[in-house]
């Protein structure tokens, strides 16, 4: 091969076998858009977390709740302590509340304990409340309201518990 048909394949070679990739700036600004992006869905993504952990505990208050209501409806008065409206946590029931307290045996009202540091650790007092209704009809609607709840924290309620009181 002679050194002129030498140069020309070598030529060929490299024009041929040019790598082609990314830029350094075409990187950079991927990176920029994935960090944007993280950058919006952590915070969504932990406040969806803390609304699960808080709404378990709102499903937690199902059982006082049905033995309140069926007091009620069976005897035609409000449990007079918390110990016969079997207000308690069953065990492994949550790692999120520490239970039920300040059941008010005038009205069957009682508020639902969630370990607020168990939750998230800069997370407020959640304290929601179980308010019974009695219908005209002997039949008994429950509402949860916000009660103790840190402003703060009522974005974290489930909807039906976010009013002002």
């Amino acid at each position: 091969m002679s050194h002129t048909t030498q140069g020309r394949t070598q030529r060929r070679y490299f024009i041929r076998g040019r790598i082609h990739g990314f830029t350094l700036i075409e990187l950079m600004i991927t990176i920029a858009v994935i960090a944007i992006l993280v950058a919006l869905a952590v915070p969504a993504y932990r406040g969806y977390t803390i609304r699960a952990k808080i709404g378990e505990c709102i499903h937690a208050a199902a059982v006082p709740k049905l033995h309140i209501s069926e007091y009620r409806q069976s005897l035609g008065a409000w449990p007079p302590s918390a110990e016969v409206a079997a207000i308690s946590l069953p065990a492994g029931e949550s790692h999120f509340c520490t239970g039920f307290s300040n059941y008010q045996p005038g009205s069957g009202t009682f508020t639902v304990n969630i370990d607020s540091a168990e939750v998230d650790a800069m997370l407020g007092t959640v304290a929601p409340i179980m308010v019974p209704e009695e219908q005209p009809s002997n039949m008994i609607n429950w509402d949860c309201r916000a009660g103790g709840t840190d402003a703060d924290s009522v974005k974290y309620l489930p909807s039906s518990c976010r009013d002002a009181s």
